[in-house]
């Protein structure tokens, strides 16, 4: 689930965690952030994937903002 997160964002799993800095004066993710991705997991692994998904398809789609 993190490695799949993480690819997402483009970032390591350490800094989605906030474990590296990922250069001066970076903290790693956001407070708001950090507690999504600890929502998400803590939901059942069906409901992770479908969320997984969603955040794939938003990456990919030409026409969503990035």
């Amino acid at each position: 689930m993190l490695p799949t997160l993480a690819q997402l964002f483009g970032v390591s799993v350490d800094e989605l965690l906030g474990l590296h800095k990922n250069g001066a004066g970076q903290r790693g993710p956001t407070p708001l952030l950090q507690k999504q991705i600890e929502r998400l997991n803590r939901l059942p692994k069906a409901q992770q994937k479908v969320v997984m998904q969603m955040l794939a398809w938003i990456r990919t789609d030409p026409h969503t903002v990035a």
